[in-house]
């Protein structure tokens, strides 16, 4: 087989039918044999019985629990593992994209003609059309305080922040990266072997990157394809508990910097972080006393907020 592709889903049901639609649309215009996992976290709107309908020939992963996104991507894995065909590629897809016709073949033909090359990611677009950055240098300390203190837009969108050029993006030639964007991260099979699965520790944020720190280890390359291009809505599972989600982005991170970075770096980015989020609890409070958000928001954040910074 040359590519494995796996959804990881959670309550987006019209989401997930419509990036189905679209893998689907995308595979019949290629000559890629191609199979498509879907697993599915305990979803409560009808995704299950939508997708067994709709998409028969996808074999479909309902998990009795919310397993997050490595579980889940794991669990797909080791379904794929226990087949007898296995794939070259195996891609990582949100279920809040649309895939265009060439995207996989595009993809693909990159790794086939890049053996050390072990990941790809594409060139995100929003649904409007508009630019979207989908890959990104490692995390920095400038990139934490531009999360609290967005200085500049110019700033935001600089390799400072650990974004890649848009020119880069424009010219359309692949280019060597730290990490893509985990919304659509193609990974070579062979590297998967190598390194090993998502690390389950975490439930939500910063899986791939703690996978492309291992893959370079290892020793292989990680590039951008823009020539793949692919639609990213963007966020629309984490939206639903948005509070949660922020507390879950700085728990992967930590888990992240204890892994990868030094004891200084991860205590000069806790005095950051720390710093920041007293900043924007001032800025809430500020925020409910001149009415512009409700008791019960401003709660949520201020709890949130509080959480993160006992971490």
């Amino acid at each position: 087989m040359d590519l494995g592709i796996v959804i990881v889903s959670f309550n987006t049901r019209e989401l997930i039918c419509d990036c189905l639609d679209s893998v689907y649309r995308a595979l019949r215009s290629s000559d890629l044999k191609a199979h498509v996992w879907v697993v599915d976290n305990a979803s409560r709107d009808g995704s299950v019985e939508a997708i067994r309908a709709r998409f028969p020939q996808a074999t479909l992963i309902a998990s009795a629990e919310n397993l997050g996104f490595a579980r889940g991507n794991n669990l797909a894995f080791e379904r794929i593992a226990q087949g007898g065909d296995l794939p070259r590629y195996v891609l990582l897809l949100n279920p809040d994209t649309l895939v265009p016709a060439d995207a996989f073949a595009q993809m693909v033909a990159f790794l086939d003609e890049h053996p050390r090359v072990g990941a790809v990611g594409a060139q995100l677009a929003y649904a409007d059309g508009s630019f979207q950055h989908g890959a990104f240098h490692f995390p920095t300390l400038w990139m934490a305080l531009f999360d609290f203190w967005p200085i500049n837009h110019r700033l935001l969108d600089s390799r400072l922040n650990g974004r890649y050029p848009r020119r880069w993006y424009e010219a359309g030639e692949p280019f060597p990266i730290d990490h893509p964007l985990g919304a659509a991260m193609m990974i070579r099979w062979e590297a998967l072997q190598r390194v090993g699965a998502l690390d389950a520790g975490y439930f939500m944020y910063c899986e791939e990157i703690d996978w492309c720190h291992r893959l370079k280890a290892a020793g292989w390359e990680i590039y951008c394809v823009p020539r793949a291009k692919i639609v990213h809505l963007g966020g629309q599972s984490a939206r639903q508990f948005r509070d949660e989600m922020f507390v879950a982005l700085w728990r992967s991170r930590y888990r992240l910097f204890e892994k990868y970075y030094s004891r200084l770096y991860q205590a000069l980015v806790r005095v950051i972080v720390r710093a920041g989020l007293a900043s924007a609890s001032r800025r809430v409070r500020e925020s409910l006393r001149k009415g512009e958000i409700g008791e019960q928001e401003a709660r949520a954040r201020l709890m949130a907020y509080q959480r993160v910074m006992e971490m």
